[in-house]
């Protein structure tokens, strides 16, 4: 199972951007990684965000359907709020960047992340 954060504030969406590997270094993505055995999708996805972003997040409801990887692995999105005042920072990434709907769609996306595109800009407040 790999799980994803949709974290909107004040109208944008957080995004980051692929450090490595080399084959999708520079492509955007949401925060988010591999569920571990034994944790649940919120666990694993509270421990990527800690890992990740540096914050400690509360995790609400899906969103959209889930995705079948390449893998065969099941990729699911899920709607988070910051739990506390710390600010997301890139810990593993090249970039993080909070988008609006137009700058949404001009990114480079994974395309595992590209197929939630339409669920992630009906979170986004339109400009």
């Amino acid at each position: 199972m790999v799980v994803g954060a949709a974290l909107v504030r004040d109208g944008r969406l957080l995004v980051q951007q692929r450090a490595f590997p080399e084959d999708v270094a520079g492509l955007w993505e949401i925060p988010g990684g591999r569920v571990e055995p034994g944790e649940t999708d919120v666990e694993g996805l509270r421990r990527e965000c800690r890992e990740e972003l540096g914050v400690d997040v509360v995790v609400g409801d899906r969103v959209g359907a889930e995705v079948t990887l390449p893998n065969g692995m099941l990729f699911r999105v899920y709607a988070v709020t910051l739990d506390g005042a710390v600010e997301p920072r890139a810990v593993e990434h090249r970039a993080l960047r909070w988008v609006t709907a137009s700058e949404l769609v001009e990114l480079d996306w994974l395309p595992a992340d590209q197929a939630f595109l339409p669920d992630l800009l009906a979170r986004i407040s339109p400009e």
